[in-house]
């Protein structure tokens, strides 16, 4: 009898974690876009998807190299950290990259270090690079987008990123100030 009483305490408390975990996710992204400051990032083009792995749109940003003093200090795959500013519309620019959490700016983001180039650029990628959309809608956001930045001087595409403490939210894709979501739905 003690044994049952055990096995059901223990199914109640996994059952309680496997319903906070993921509820812990979504508050703190939802946390993140409530109370973070919102990041225009301009896209560039991307190469075709790949069907094997998933439901997404690729995103590739514009901001994502800077030059640096040392090109040796910078190793593959290294955490480094992404201090943003705004230019006069909003879109995202770099001020600095430091492999340091920064201590007095809540506007930065992690990224992971591709490689240095011989001209002292170091390159990087952040994590909100894939935007999910329902299924049957995410092919056809694929084209859309990826017409939109063939012709760059018609239209502008990027997506919305909301950021705190170093944490970023991909919220939307937008071409000319519309959500990718509604131009699919037209």
């Amino acid at each position: 009898m003690n044994n049952k009483k055990y096995l059901i305490l223990a199914f109640i408390v996994v059952v309680l974690v496997q319903l906070f975990v993921p509820a812990k996710m979504i508050y703190d992204s939802e946390n993140v876009i409530k109370e973070g400051v919102a990041f225009k990032f301009n896209t560039a083009p991307v190469d075709p998807n790949d069907p094997f792995r998933g439901k997404y749109i690729t995103l590739r940003y514009k901001e994502t190299n800077f030059k640096v003093s040392n090109e040796m200090d910078w190793k593959k795959n290294d955490l480094v950290y992404v201090t943003l500013t705004k230019d006069t519309e909003g879109f995202a620019k770099i001020q600095a990259v430091s492999k340091e959490k920064p201590s007095n700016n809540d506007n930065f983001v992690k990224a992971t270090v591709d490689y240095v180039s011989n001209k002292k650029v170091l390159h990087f990628h952040y994590s909100f690079d894939r935007y999910y959309m329902e299924e049957s809608k995410a092919y056809d956001a694929e084209i859309i987008y990826n017409e939109s930045l063939r012709d760059t001087k018609e239209h502008n595409t990027y997506a919305l990123v909301y950021i705190k403490d170093g944490e970023a939210v991909l919220d939307d894709v937008l071409i000319d100030g519309i959500s990718i979501k509604e131009i699919v739905e037209k």
